[in-house]
């Protein structure tokens, strides 16, 4: 392979990812999703949690034969730290130095998302899912900015009577994740313009996991002794800081295969090939603890029962679930049991497997998904009705949903899917209050679950709703026509297990 060639198809291929996927992202209309939701799916993450074997054996064994090029190529976050670093670069060349692997704090990060998994702590997976922080970046950061520029479009179009764009109200759906996103984002940053792939290499546990592998892969960076005249150029180019030029030595753990070395190398001294066992050892020392065991071994060992247990773990959640003067904007209610989508099945399977990386939110059509609160599911979707509500023939969510959180559903089954409960609260009626006839929450429920009864014997022309458990299917359009201001008269609660009415 020529020594320019693989860092320009890494580069090439990596923009066509991190475009593509910012562009899914961004895309508020869904039209994108058909032709790039695949793109979501083959993420390392999200196919760990939907189970998705062939996918994760596919990254695997890409990782065996070619090393983590995963991490420089389809994954977001990675390609997003490579491209701050090159800016960087553009100002301060060879700039990098050889730092030797932290593994303990890798492996601190790596166990925490794990115990997360186990634990059923979804704001610790959320937080630590690279898929996941840059869809909330691109989510709370970037699309407010691509949906001010598509409003102004918007504007300018109906001058000319062209309907090409629409506007799309610009809100907060949560300031805790906004926060977490924007620190997220500064954070990256910093490492990144700093030392290029810190956060990679020592925070983020895809990339710790998938370095298990890579210490093994059959394609690696090699110095050629004879050749190498000990310059340093390697090291100062290599933004994972692990080539040690002098010593001749690279980590392969910490590799992504981006080819920086081989371009700059002024005697062509590194190739990227085959090596037998022997060949590729690393300098002495790097191979033992001292006690004759060898690390590379015991890491692979590791890595491989995380897989085991990851994968198994999975597969049994798998099968155990299955006119008003003055209008004040709506405040949402607590709710004892949140309301998730129709295509979760259940709360317990949403929350196993949703790393809230909040592209089901951006998609949402009707504004109902928002990031929830709760600390233990910090980011994850839930559903809130003061903007819309969830319609029956929309099934956008489980259409993107990369991780299982939200299977797919067909329209006809979300109709008459129950994944709450509406509840009338009679001192928030406006009937009751102030003596008025209403009957909103009746005349727009689709699933006609709500009848409208008399109130009182002695004001007959007044009538109340009165809820059928039979036929509601918690959709929220009850709760989000109500006129009643700030909490809505009559308002829904989820349900632990979805089911078919």
């Amino acid at each position: 392979m020529g020594k320019k060639t693989l860092k320009r198809t890494r580069s090439l291929l990596g923009a066509v990812f991190f475009v593509c996927i910012t562009l899914m992202f961004l895309d508020f209309t869904g039209t994108l999703h058909k032709y790039l939701g695949w793109m979501a799916k083959v993420q390392f993450l999200p196919a760990v949690m939907s189970v998705n074997v062939l996918i994760i054996v596919a990254i695997l064994a890409v990782t065996l034969v070619f090393g983590r090029i995963y991490c420089s190529v389809i994954c977001p976050l990675g390609v997003f730290q490579d491209g701050v670093a090159r800016i960087h670069n553009v100002f301060k060349k060879n700039r990098y130095t050889f730092s030797k692997a932290h593994n303990i704090l890798r492996y601190i990060f790596l166990g925490i998302l794990v115990a997360g998994l186990i634990f059923g702590v979804g704001s610790i997976v959320a937080l630590l899912a690279p898929y996941s922080s840059y869809g909330r970046i691109v989510q709370n950061l970037f699309s407010p900015v691509y949906q001010w520029c598509n409003n102004a479009l918007a504007a300018l179009s109906g001058r000319f009577n062209s309907y090409t764009f629409y506007s799309k109200e610009v809100w907060i759906r949560s300031l805790p994740t906004f926060v977490i996103a924007a620190v997220t984002f500064v954070l990256v940053v910093v490492l990144s313009w700093r030392n290029g792939r810190t956060y990679c290499n020592n925070v983020c546990p895809v990339g710790t996991f998938l370095s298990f592998f890579s210490r093994f892969s059959w394609f690696r960076m090699h110095i050629d002794e004879d050749k190498c005249i000990k310059c340093g150029m390697c090291t100062k180019n290599c933004k994972a800081s692990c080539i040690d030029g002098k010593n001749g030595y690279v980590d392969y753990s910490r590799c992504v295969s981006c080819g920086n070395c081989m371009a700059v190398c002024p005697k062509g001294a590194i190739d990227y090939k085959h090596l037998p066992r022997k060949a590729a050892a690393p300098a002495s020392g790097q191979t033992s603890n001292g006690n004759g065991v060898d690390e590379g071994k015991r890491a692979f060992l590791i890595g491989s029962a995380v897989a085991i247990g990851s994968a198994a773990l999975a597969q049994e959640k798998k099968k155990v679930d299955g006119g008003l003067a003055f209008i004040e904007d709506k405040v949402a209610p607590e709710r004892k049991t949140p309301v998730v989508p129709a295509g979760a099945r259940s709360l317990a399977n949403f929350r196993t497997r949703c790393t809230g990386c909040q592209l089901c939110v951006s998609q949402c059509p009707n504004d109902v998904l928002r990031p929830s609160t709760d600390l233990m599911h910090l980011m994850q979707p839930v559903m809130s009705f003061e903007k819309g509500y969830c319609r029956p023939e929309c099934t956008s969510c489980s259409d993107v949903c990369p991780t299982g959180a939200i299977t797919k559903i067909l329209k006809e089954e979300k109709a008459v899917t129950k994944k709450g409960q509406a509840f009338w609260v009679h001192w928030n009626c406006v009937v009751c209050s102030d003596g008025v006839s209403c009957g909103n929450c009746a005349r727009h429920c689709p699933a006609e679950a709500i009848e409208m009864v008399p109130y009182e014997s002695e004001t007959p022309n007044l009538f109340v709703p009165s809820v059928n458990e039979n036929k509601c299917i918690g959709c929220g359009a009850c709760e989000y026509v109500c006129p009643a201001r700030p909490l809505s008269a009559i308002y829904v609660e989820g349900v632990e297990q979805h089911r078919i009415l």
